[in-house]
């Protein structure tokens, strides 16, 4: 199983379309992180700001996506979108632990209802993250339109117990080997 993770998408189309051409060649599931459509009052405006054609390009794709609703994400977005994006968390079995999919808006590392070696994936702070805190392993794949902390746009993908983070030129940014 092949999973593409994206966060913060923020409507730019253009990134958008990068990430999805590589996931067309080889993925299973998109992972959908929340922040999907809209940019928020606290981001500038992303480039290429085009919210109908990324819930286009998702909407093809609809039967591949697992997504969680971020805090820029609300019940008009679901409207438009064809695949739910209002559930604020995931459970998904991944070769023998949990990975609990969230956007990072309400859960903290207080997790308890998740297992020593269980990982959790989230978006929301815009940076990629892959480490090992408290017994769990937090993973974010970034932003692929709005990135911070002098981070660059990035995506992720999850196979063979392996996260690893690119840019959307396809170069390795961090990888993580799970087990």
């Amino acid at each position: 199983m092949k999973y593409y993770i994206v966060s913060d998408i923020h409507g730019s189309s253009a990134n958008l379309e990068k990430v999805l051409k590589q996931f067309d060649e080889d993925g299973d599931y998109l992972l959908v992180l929340g922040d999907i459509l809209y940019h928020g009052p606290r981001n500038d405006l992303p480039a290429n700001y085009e919210p109908k054609k990324v819930a286009a390009m998702l909407n093809e794709r609809k039967d591949k996506i697992i997504a969680v609703r971020g805090n820029c994400d609300g019940e008009v977005d679901q409207m438009v979108l064809e695949f739910p994006i209002t559930a604020d968390y995931q459970m998904l079995p991944f070769d023998g632990y949990k990975i609990f999919m969230t956007h990072g808006h309400l859960y903290d590392e207080n997790l308890k209802w998740i297992k020593e070696d269980d990982a959790v994936l989230f978006g929301h702070i815009h940076i990629p993250v892959a480490e090992k805190m408290n017994g769990l392993l937090y993973l974010n794949p970034g932003s692929i339109s709005l990135p911070k902390m002098e981070s660059v746009p990035s995506y992720a993908v999850l196979e063979n117990d392996e996260f690893t983070i690119y840019d959307l030129d396809k170069n390795i940014v961090n990888s993580y080997k799970i087990k």
